[in-house]
This record gives structure tokens, sequence and C-alpha cells, in this order.
């Protein structure tokens, strides 16, 4: 997954129901890819779609890769 693709949320969450559209807006480096490598995860940044749900960053919100699903690859 990288910037530019269209995402499902998959994990619903508070004031995100599952199947939650979203746009893939950056990403942060592997997590613990130094101590864990095995189990490196990169956090998502996302903006979604149709939801009524305002954080202190509009409407984007952090997920991990095992909780989306890609709708439509930007390349």
């Amino acid at each position: 997954m990288i910037a530019g693709d269209l995402v499902k949320v998959t994990r619903a969450s508070i004031g995100v129901p599952a199947g939650t559209m979203g746009l893939i807006l950056s990403s942060c480096g592997d997590l613990d890819a130094d101590i864990h490598p095995d189990a490196a995860e990169k956090i998502y940044f996302l903006q979604l779609i149709g939801t009524k749900v305002v954080t202190r960053n509009g409407r984007r919100r952090r997920y991990l890769a095992r909780d989306l699903e890609v709708i439509s690859a930007s390349r």
C-alpha cells in the first residue's frame, strides 16, 4: 500500500464502521523494525470518506495494514 491508494477499513472503531472507505495520505516507517524485524508494521494515515467523525486532524485517522483492504491501487 502506498499514498494515493483507495482502501476499505475492515475493523470497526469508535465512529468509524467497518466498510468505511478512505484514501491513504501517507505512511510512517516500520514499528520496532530494529528490535523485531518479523513483526514490523507500518502506520497508514487515511482521509476518511463518508463519516461524520471529526478528529483534531480533520477526518484523518491512523490504521495498521492488517485493518485495511485495498480497493484501488494508485499505480
